[in-house]
């Protein structure tokens, strides 16, 4: 790295690094190893920590740090900035799910490739790469058609990077050179020249043995590459020359149409900026000296781009943020320096790299990753278990629990399923249908008498899942075993449906069904409410597994 300029944050430029430690490592690291990982003094990695934690940036599990969901913002700011996931991912679902194969939209950085976009193909054999990994562009299908591009400093950096990383270490998200049967350096400006020649490029097994893709550009009025649309695909389904053949009629059909959708005219509204300078203020005096007001404000920098806010000033950014323009200036001269910030004449913008302060492992979060604090943080405050589940057809299926500790408690582990109809959680989510859905579940399902009091009337179980859809909670007495009480919300998406439901358990002599309703509901809404926060953010471009 080169020599730091005078004005540079220092405790900035030591939480990003702290950061792309965790993120190399796939999201966890103990304070212990982020102490040698990073070389800071654990007293410094101990602030940092705290700070980070504050923000919702990671979380602190004893002596773990742990990528906290909130930190995708700062890929957000990047991604809606960028704007191509949103004008192009419908694009690439279909061409997904024309070719029944996974689809990739990647962007240069550097001398290496950075995904943005994944459209997959659920299949034993999953061939995906996470949104913000950075991948060496002399060992992808998108590395030739950018590098055809390349400036002679580029040139330079990546023999240089060649030359002191032959192994490509610094490429942590793919496998070492050595591990791929087609990995070559040495034919990179053969490859390069035909790719200018021919407007396409293949990976031959160059990233991991079996891994094939072919890849197209897409091109901004002058000509030059602004992304590359990959497919990619498995030597069990096609070698390199059959995929080629199978794909790239649609492929460049494809390409041609995303083309034309970002030559449209069409500037973004802007979205709403964080203005965040008062909430480090207020954290500051509060946490004190655990609190490094610099580092927040200079991560709150980031933010104050996103969708209608690619390009920004610096009176922009101090406006956007509610810092001081000195302070602004200082962040920005910092996150430029690391590698974050471009600037071009008097305004600045994001670079792809932004994606590295925790993209990769975040964008692969599961619900039930994102919900497992909070219902440890629920059970905690009733002492009483809590659990989270998706519809799965007819049934529930559990994906993720925290168990109270009780001599007498409710005894269930993940993965189980149990008939919807006469579950609290299942009940919850059937409310979350539309009429037409809800009512041909319910026609195709037997409604067995599981206990005395389970409502196995078709009329009057409608009539109660009415009145759950209308409240926004269901509680089951003792309709799916006798003695168990519990009660349920939904966990709503982004667009607002119903995806999870989350619910506490107990048995009847614990509380009165007033008491559930006094005492657990807001508490449950509450958590339903934080989990719905942390996946709207991670969500937002990245696609949340629910199960």
């Amino acid at each position: 790295m080169s020599t730091s300029p005078a004005e540079v944050v220092g405790p900035l430029m030591r939480g990003v690094a702290v950061l792309r430690a965790l993120s190399d490592a796939d999201g966890r690291l103990s304070l212990g190893e982020l102490v040698r990982t990073t070389g800071l003094a654990r007293s410094t990695i101990d602030r940092v920590a705290a700070t980070l934690a504050r923000m919702g940036y990671l979380r602190l599990d004893g002596s773990t740090a742990t990528l906290g969901p909130r930190l995708m913002e700062l890929a957000n700011a990047y991604l809606g900035a960028l704007r191509l996931p949103a004008l192009l991912g419908p694009y690439a679902v279909r061409l997904a799910e024309e070719l029944d194969e996974s689809v990739s939209l990647a962007v240069p950085d550097g001398d290496g490739i950075r995904f943005v976009h994944q459209s997959t193909r659920r299949r034993a054999m999953s061939l995906t790469f996470r949104i913000g990994d950075l991948l060496p562009a002399e060992r992808t299908a998108p590395g030739p058609l950018f590098a055809a591009h390349w400036t002679p400093e580029q040139w330079q950096a990546w023999h240089h990077r060649r030359a002191a990383d032959p192994a490509g270490l610094a490429f942590p998200a793919a496998p070492p050179a050595e591990a791929a049967a087609g990995a070559r350096a040495d034919d990179f400006e053969e490859r390069i020249e035909a790719a200018r020649t021919a407007s396409w490029a293949v990976d031959d097994q160059l990233i991991e043995p079996g891994l094939i893709a072919v890849a197209a550009p897409l091109r901004d009025p002058a000509g030059t590459p602004v992304c590359a649309l990959s497919v990619v695909s498995h030597t069990s389904r096609h070698s390199a020359e059959s995929l080629r053949k199978a794909v790239l009629p649609r492929l460049r059909a494809a390409a041609t149409a995303m083309e034309a959708e970002l030559a449209r005219d069409r500037t973004p509204a802007p979205t709403a900026p964080h203005a965040l300078a008062a909430w480090t203020s207020a954290s500051k005096q509060e946490l004190g000296s655990e609190f490094v007001e610099s580092l927040a404000r200079g991560l709150t920098v980031l933010t104050a781009f996103g969708t209608g806010r690619a390009e920004l000033t610096l009176s922009a950014v101090a406006e956007a943020t509610g810092l001081a323009r000195a302070t602004a200036r200082r962040a920005l001269i910092t996150l430029g320096h690391l590698g974050l910030v471009a600037t071009e004449g008097r305004t600045f913008r994001l670079t792809p790299r932004v994606l590295a302060l925790g993209c990769p492992p975040l964008s692969r979060a599961a619900l039930s990753d994102i919900a497992a604090p909070h219902l440890a943080a629920l059970v905690r405050t009733v002492h009483d278990s809590a659990s989270l589940a998706v519809l799965d057809g007819d049934a529930i299926q559990y994906t993720a629990r925290v168990a109270t500790t009780r001599i007498m408690s409710v005894n269930i582990t993940l993965g189980t399923r149990l008939p919807a109809y006469a579950a609290s959680m299942g009940r919850v989510l059937l409310a979350g249908l539309d009429a037409g859905d809800r009512a041909a579940r319910l026609g195709r399902t037997e409604l067995s008498p599981l206990t005395p009091h389970t409502v196995t009337s078709p009329d009057a179980l409608a009539s109660v899942l009415e009145r759950v859809a209308d409240q926004g909670y269901a509680l089951v007495d003792e309709e799916l075993e006798e003695g168990l009480r519990s009660i349920a919300v939904p966990v709503r998406d982004a667009g607002g449906r119903a995806v999870a439901a989350v619910n506490v358990a107990m048995h009847t002599t614990r509380r009165t069904v007033p008491e559930c309703l006094a005492e657990v509901l807001p508490e449950l809404r509450a958590t339903a409410a934080a989990i719905e926060a942390d996946l709207h953010v991670v969500g937002r471009f990245c696609p949340t597994p629910l199960s």
